[in-house]
């Protein structure tokens, strides 16, 4: 068979598949339970959460982007998503979800290893690494259970495809909301660069010469919230990095935007800028007057601690 007959064949193949394939973007909304308790693992639905007793103001329910393929979400339903349509609704059972029940990691411990406001049964800890919960504590000793809570568990979800995702900024949110709760304000932009290009003329000498070339550039606005945010600040190359290549863009920049103060607020840079000239020092005596406090008493008081 030609390559020419195989590239049409699988062609044809891709075509009678139809439907959502691997690494397409969706947009989900799901809830999931156990199946033998009912208990709520995880949902988009805010209604839910908050009928199943969840702070709702801790954290945000909205429906999720995942890309299909990529383990945002567990395999069985990745699978089941596969030739689906936007619309299409569905119920998959994950088998034992979060790994099998292990008797072997249910472990006594010296309970000086656990601070002393967690030493009741049902307390979560973590020791040496691991967590677990508490399930006894008698006199020196704990008995923990390093086994996920849900260890053991079959979960149902209950899915509904809202929508396939097409545009990149879009792609590129959904991807960084599954890592980072904060919004994110980004734009993508093609520039035009310069770039250092090494060639080897003909006498086999190395020449080095500038070229202008267009990258495609995703802009994101590290907002205060985001500069302080942990998860951010630990993993945000190695995520960026998994951006740059699933979306099959060049760079990414990320821009700090920092808020000047309003007119006439008083600031530690403000004040600090001005101890370099008399016009610093005189705002200085000034504010010392308006607190009716006496500068020469001050220094002499700071002459006697030195003595």
């Amino acid at each position: 068979m030609s390559d020419e007959t195989e590239a049409e064949t699988a062609d044809e193949s891709e075509t009678e598949q139809g439907g959502l394939q691997e690494g397409d973007f969706v947009q989900l909304s799901y809830t999931a339970y156990t199946v033998d308790s009912g208990e709520l693992v995880d949902t988009t639905d805010e209604e839910v959460a908050e009928e199943e007793g969840v702070d709702t103001e801790e954290q945000e329910f909205a429906p999720r982007t995942i890309v299909i393929g990529e383990g945002h979400i567990f395999e069985a339903v990745e699978d089941d998503l596969v030739g689906k349509e936007v619309g299409d609704t569905g119920t998959v059972v994950v088998e034992q979800a979060f790994g099998e029940y292990d008797d072997e990691e249910v472990r006594t411990v010296s309970a000086n290893k656990i601070p002393e406001d967690e030493r009741y049964p049902g307390a979560h800890v973590d020791i040496d690494g691991e967590h677990g919960h508490v399930e006894a504590v008698i006199g020196g000793r704990a008995r923990v259970d390093f086994n996920h809570p849900l260890a053991g568990e079959d979960v149902e979800y209950e899915y509904e495809i809202l929508d396939q995702v097409e545009d990149t900024v879009e792609k590129a949110r959904g991807l960084l909301q599954m890592y980072f709760d904060a919004e994110l304000d980004m734009h993508l932009e093609t520039d035009e660069v310069e770039e250092e290009v090494t060639e080897e003329n003909e006498d086999g000498e190395t020449e080095t010469s500038t070229e202008t070339v267009e990258k495609e550039t995703l802009y994101i606005e590290q907002s205060p919230e985001l500069q302080f945010n942990q998860q951010w600040m630990m993993g945000k190359d190695q995520i960026l990095n998994q951006v740059i290549d699933m979306l099959d863009i060049d760079r990414v920049i990320v821009q700090e935007i920092i808020d000047g103060q309003p007119a006439g607020m008083p600031g530690m840079m403000g004040g600090m800028g001005g101890m370099g000239g008399g016009e610093g020092l005189g705002d200085v005596e000034d504010a010392l007057e308006d607190a009716d406090v006496d500068a020469d008493e001050i220094v002499e008081e700071l002459d006697v601690d030195e003595e």
